[in-house]
């Protein structure tokens, strides 16, 4: 086995065992969550599969981008929620149902959505692309639905166990991630510098402070929810962004740095927009109790 394919199965790993630790204190109410709330469910489609797909086009439209971009900021419109999501919106928001019931509720409307959205991008930019649904549903599948089910079914059997399991669960998860990303980060340092210039990280800021912006106010009147779909609709899921792109244009061999360097912006961002939420938590908290 090659040094790539273990790389690559370690971070396979370590994204199944962070969502596994999710599951692990979840319940399947919170999976359901959104189906019980029409209203909220639509507003945070609304951010994530109709107005993010708008904002990639423009960008990939308006910027003189290296076609690699165009391809991962396409790709990462149409993309669910990223599986290491939950985790840093569980911390965000204080509470898991939304956080998982979105992880839930956008990675099973992505079988559908994302072949279609990908054939509408596709004829906007004159270009005969489709992605198959078995895609797109062997990613859903792996990476969210089924580690989600294994940790809720546990905790729904042993749940004293499952409690003891989630911290360590979930901390040699992200040792696995850190193990396997930065051996990715180095092997593509150099083709992701090669992409830096033409608007690329000025594209990609705008993408994300879009995304960030649009969950925020889409977020609903909960002070609580507002962070979870700002950080669902800026940080998409790299993995079906990468497969997008590998499916429909195999040749362009720089998507996959485009999509680590988007990491990169992303992760800056959505650090900067969290700090910024906390500076204004005790100011909503004053203003609750004066009313």
């Amino acid at each position: 086995m090659s040094m790539t394919m273990i790389i690559l199965l370690t971070l396979k790993l370590s994204i199944m065992l962070n969502v596994v630790a999710v599951g692990l204190l979840s319940t399947h109410q919170d999976a359901l969550y959104l189906f019980t709330r029409p209203r909220q469910l639509l507003r945070s489609m609304l951010a994530m599969n109709v107005i993010m797909p708008v904002v990639a086009a423009s960008l990939a439209a308006g910027f003189n981008l290296n076609p690699a971009v165009k391809l991962a900021l396409v790709g990462l419109a149409v993309s669910p929620v990223p599986p290491l999501f939950p985790r840093k919106a569980i911390k965000a928001a204080g509470e898991s149902s939304y956080p998982v019931g979105l992880l839930v509720a956008a990675s099973l409307l992505a079988i559908v959505f994302v072949p279609f959205a990908i054939d509408v991008l596709g004829n906007v930019f004159g270009h005969s692309v489709h992605v198959p649904v078995a895609t797109v549903m062997k990613v859903v599948l792996s990476a969210v639905l089924a580690p989600l089910a294994a940790g809720i079914l546990l905790r729904r059997w042993l749940p004293e166990l499952s409690h003891r399991l989630a911290r360590p669960v979930g901390i040699i998860a992200m040792a696995l991630l850190l193990a396997a990303f930065v051996p990715v980060l180095l092997t593509t340092g150099k083709a992701m510098w090669s992409l830096v210039g033409n608007g690329t990280l000025a594209a990609f800021a705008a993408f994300i402070i879009a995304g960030l912006a649009a969950g925020h106010l889409l977020g609903g009147p909960a002070h609580r929810d507002r962070p979870v779909l700002a950080l669902a609709t800026a940080m998409r899921h790299p993995g079906m962004a990468i497969a997008i792109a590998t499916s429909t244009f195999p040749q362009q061999k720089l998507a996959t740095p485009a999509v680590l360097l988007y990491l990169i912006v992303g992760l800056l961002f959505t650090s900067l927009y969290l700090a910024w939420r906390r500076k204004q938590q005790p100011t909503a908290q004053k203003d609750r109790l004066a009313a």
